[in-house]
């Protein structure tokens, strides 16, 4: 994902940012940082990836994700197969909390009926992708940008609401308190077409993974 010409456009945007670059030096590779956070190649893949994860180390993410992928042939469960599974029996078999359950019923609802369409998601612009995406339950708005930075590759998203993100900037700012939705979109302006790239700058910074926030 880091581009010689993404790095330039945010050192010469943002002298701050540019300092914090050179400090924090080149970011992981897409290879390495696919193998960090065990990412689906799948659209449906991913999300049920990304509901397991809410909240959780990497490391706890990862097991519970294999225990579920486990018991449907080490293979991500449909979402046929979801719903016809016994709720209870899912939750202790992968070990996921009854509210996790029931997020992973949503989407695969909200795919089996066709209100989340996968097989197009990628040709819609990122607003329409958060639209759709927030519209099943268990998946908010910080859920979406990851999945449109991490999934889709998009180049141009704020995670506005990751504490990570936040911290960051507060720190590297020196602003008294971490900054709210509003005036983070505002100093993240100059960054435009690459604030993805700058989130990564930002929570390599911190030396962490972005901090759910939804």
């Amino acid at each position: 994902m880091p581009t010689d010409d993404g790095v330039a456009h945010l050192r010469a945007a943002d002298p701050i940012l540019g300092s914090l670059i050179d400090r924090v030096g080149p970011l992981p590779t897409d290879e390495d940082e696919a193998g960090d956070r065990g990412r689906s190649h799948d659209h449906y893949g991913a999300l049920v990836r990304s509901i397991v994860g809410q909240q959780l180390s990497t490391k706890a993410a990862r097991a519970i994700y294999l225990r579920l992928t486990a018991r449907f042939d080490g293979r991500t469960p449909t979402p046929e197969q979801v719903l016809a599974d016994d709720p209870e029996e899912l939750r202790a078999a992968a070990g996921l909390s009854r509210m996790k359950v029931s997020f992973l019923r949503s989407l695969a609802e909200h795919v089996q009926n066709g209100t989340l369409d996968l097989e197009r998601i990628a040709e819609l612009d990122d607003d329409e992708i958060i639209s759709e995406l927030v519209a099943v339950k268990g998946i908010g708005e910080w859920s979406a940008h990851m999945y449109l930075m991490f999934h889709l590759r998009r180049p141009d998203v704020l995670a506005w609401g990751d504490l990570g993100v936040r911290r960051a900037v507060q720190q590297a700012y020196l602003l008294s308190e971490a900054p709210l939705r509003g005036e983070l979109t505002e100093l993240a302006e100059p960054w435009r077409p690459h604030r993805t790239l700058a989130c990564r700058f930002l929570w390599r910074s911190l030396d962490a993974t972005p901090v759910d926030g939804d």
